[in-house]
């Protein structure tokens, strides 16, 4: 499964973006999903995952984020989604999906991704 990010941009703090990830062939909906993202110099970190239809459709989301963004899924159009509003400027990221299929309690760790995307860039200014 191949995954394309998109939906990324400068935004002022307060606005709002929506993130989406395309994901080729038919298996998408057998997967969790997931966003982290990335800075220089730190390491990548948790945002949102979502277990696949089926599963209860669970959500987890890192403290930081918690309120303010939304993840969901289509998969109908193989897409995944992340609404991310009350920007700050400390959400300045590259923000990148990635596909599992381990419990969804364990996709806040990266290493249990089996599938990642090309991320897409969102700066929050202040």
């Amino acid at each position: 499964v191949q995954l394309q990010a998109s939906g990324g941009g400068l935004v002022q703090a307060g606005g709002s973006l929506r993130l989406s990830c395309a994901a080729s062939g038919r298996t998408f909906r057998e997967y969790h999903v997931g966003w982290f993202r990335q800075t220089p110099g730190k390491e990548r970190e948790f945002v949102a995952a979502l277990s696949r239809s089926g599963s209860g459709s669970s959500t987890r989301y890192a403290e930081a984020v918690k309120g303010r963004f939304t993840i969901s899924r289509d998969n109908a159009r193989n897409t995944a989604y992340l609404q991310m509003d009350s920007l700050k400027p400390e959400d300045t990221a590259v923000y990148v999906c990635a596909l599992g299929r381990q419990p969804i309690n364990l996709l806040q760790i990266d290493r249990n991704y089996a599938n990642w995307g090309q991320g897409t860039q969102v700066t929050v200014s202040s």
